[in-house]
């Protein structure tokens, strides 16, 4: 079973990320902030994280910078409601780039695709 990190602050969207996923078979495992995040990684290595940009404590750019530092091989997904952080060189860094909406499936269809081609690279 894969492994999902959630990273979102909105207590109701995460909720739903997770309910949603688990329900398509994923283990999931989340947190509120970029500080969370990255304790949560060093405990259990995901096997895809899905970050938001705009939260307290720290922020998904430099949770993800901080992560992919460690790691290079963890897939990240940026999940925002902002599309102006896609021009941003820092939001490169990521695997994929998807705008926040209440249908999920370009998100869900975005973690198969990087999952699938985790699986190839490795």
């Amino acid at each position: 079973m894969k492994t999902i990190l959630i990273v979102e602050d909105d207590k109701n969207q995460r909720l739903l990320y997770e309910q949603e996923l688990k329900h398509d078979g994923y283990e999931v495992v989340t947190a509120s902030d970029g500080k969370d995040a990255l304790e949560k990684v060093q405990k259990q290595l995901p096997d895809v994280v899905v970050m938001d940009i705009n939260m307290p404590k720290m922020d998904g750019i430099e949770a993800m910078g901080r992560i992919l530092s460690k790691n290079k091989a963890i897939p990240v997904i940026i999940n925002t409601a902002y599309s102006n952080y896609k021009d941003s060189f820092m939001s490169w860094m990521a695997d994929a780039y998807v705008v926040k909406s209440s249908d999920l499936s370009e998100l869900k269809d975005k973690i198969k695709e990087v999952l699938v081609n985790k699986a190839n690279d490795s």
